[in-house]
């Protein structure tokens, strides 16, 4: 990897962003589908949450299914990714109650009594330089 262009962010680097941030896409497999869908989540401790109405995204977890939660963040002249892979399971209701302890805020009106929780066996990032080469192509007015 070319140093200046792409690095490899640290755990706690990419724990810092996951609580940072709030919203991931999730994928997970269903039989022999790969779905990914946007899910609104935060940190707690070392494991992630985030809340769910009956549907796909439920059935994977009672299947068992391993799932992949990618967030990103970028600006004019950088990227950051992070990837989050492991396993999830439902929270049982004496459980539950733990997404009332983070900042787990829906960005619909939704209701979503099922609290999922992801416990990551691998936590990657990457910070990425953004050259952006294109930029420099527009002619001059």
């Amino acid at each position: 990897m070319d140093e200046d262009v792409i690095t490899e962010l640290s755990p706690e680097e990419c724990w810092e962003m996951l609580r940072g941030e709030e919203f991931g896409r999730l994928a997970f497999r269903i039989v022999d589908e790969v779905h990914i869908t946007p899910v609104n989540y935060a940190v707690d401790g070392e494991t992630l949450l985030f809340r769910t109405a009956e549907g796909t995204k439920l059935l994977a977890v009672v299947m068992g299914s391993q799932v992949a939660l990618e967030i990103d963040r970028y600006d004019e002249e950088s990227a950051r990714s992070v990837v989050v892979r492991g396993s999830a399971r439902l929270l049982p209701e004496d459980e539950a109650h733990r997404s009332e302890n983070v900042p787990l805020r829906p960005w619909v009106p939704t209701l979503k009594y099922n609290v999922v929780e992801i416990t990551p066996q691998v936590v990657s990032g990457r910070a990425f330089s953004l050259a952006r080469p294109w930029l420099h192509l527009r002619p001059h007015d």
